[in-house]
């Protein structure tokens, strides 16, 4: 472990900056909510501020309490993720919102151990949450923080390995404030996430306006951006699909719900077919038609997930005549108003090119 500095000077320093410039006009910063602070700090993993604003005031406008989005239905909910990414955060929501509901009277438990039985809360959700909305004394270790406390101590390493993770959260620890206290619980995890995200952010640093800058090995050292250490680089595999964009003579498309698990899970998106094989024999196959349907092939393009990309081309089935009517976990749709339902980034896209034609 690096000589950390004191406690209490290390809060006096990054206090004293977050009152003069730390951020208090975030809409989960106002009336302020257990509720509210969970669904941000969801929303927030991976995924930049000024894209989650739009998507928070949604959510609160259509679930304005956890009740609401337990009683929710799950398209619904997919729905106003749509763009968001990483879906398996909007189906832990869902499901996390009524264990709360059911199972805690609609009040989130009250310590950080509790919070974490929770779907999709960890350890740093945890912390925030308790500190935020009810001023215990809690460490958190997001993006931000791990960058702040790894070049403060010139750290080495990716903070993805056990052995690094467990000394900035031994760090984290340390400066994190001890004792309950509302508004500096609050303030102090507000800090920490401002200063990554707005000052030590991840390239040019703004280490002029950092209160740490003095204390700041990486600072000293004069390369800053060497920290925290990167992941180490792993090609990411390629994988290939057609997506079948099945068109009745009244110019709707039909849509197939995804399983829960695996990506775009509980997601509408168009049928896939493996490369190389033709759609037209599938369609008739498939019995979606009983005349061999023509069959348009679009520019491939692709999309790239956390673990692999995905280059995708999509196929334009004219089907005729009419179709049979859609199964159960099926359903046509004019691409122009495919209603509330919860797509896949990709399918969106495709969906409003068609409305276009």
């Amino acid at each position: 472990m690096p000589a950390l500095m004191e406690a209490q000077q290390f809060q006096r320093l990054v206090l004293a900056w977050y009152r003069q410039h730390g951020r208090k006009d975030l809409p989960w910063q106002q009336d302020i909510s257990p509720y509210r602070v969970w669904l941000s700090e969801i929303m927030l993993q991976q995924t930049q501020v000024t894209t989650v604003i739009p998507y928070f005031n949604a959510f609160i406008e259509a679930f304005p309490k956890v009740e609401d989005l337990a009683a929710a239905a799950i398209d619904d909910v997919l729905h106003l993720w749509t763009g968001l990414g990483y879906y398996a955060r909007a189906r832990n929501l869902h499901k996390c919102a009524q264990m709360v509901s059911e199972q805690w009277g609609g009040e989130f438990p009250r310590s950080v151990a509790e919070l974490q039985t929770l779907p999709g809360i960890g350890r740093s959700t945890a912390g925030a949450i308790a500190s935020i909305a009810m001023g215990l004394p809690a460490p958190i270790l997001d993006g931000n923080v791990k960058r702040v406390l790894a070049r403060l101590h010139a750290l080495e390493g990716w903070p993805g390995n056990s052995q690094v993770q467990k000394q900035l959260w031994q760090i984290s620890e340390h400066y994190t404030p001890a004792r309950p206290a509302k508004s500096k619980n609050r303030d102090f995890t507000q800090v920490m996430m401002d200063l990554g995200a707005t000052v030590c952010k991840r390239s040019k640093p703004r280490c002029d306006a950092c209160p740490l800058m003095e204390s700041c090995i990486a600072f000293g050292q004069g390369k800053p951006e060497a920290y925290p250490g990167k992941k180490p680089k792993q090609d990411k595999p390629c994988k290939s699909t057609q997506l079948l964009m099945l068109q009745n003579p009244a110019g709707q498309v039909l849509l197939e719900q995804r399983p829960d698990s695996g990506i775009w899970g509980g997601l509408w998106s168009f049928p896939e077919l493996a490369l190389g094989q033709d759609p037209a024999d599938h369609c008739l196959s498939q019995q979606w038609c009983t005349q061999a349907p023509s069959a348009e092939h679009w520019n491939s393009f692709r999309h790239t997930f956390s673990h692999y990309h995905l280059d995708i081309t999509p196929v334009l089935v004219q089907l005729k005549p009419l179709p049979r009517v859609a199964e159960p976990g099926h359903a046509w749709v004019d691409p122009a108003d495919p209603g509330q339902l919860g797509l896949a980034a990709p399918v969106k896209k495709l969906l409003q090119q068609l409305a276009q034609i």
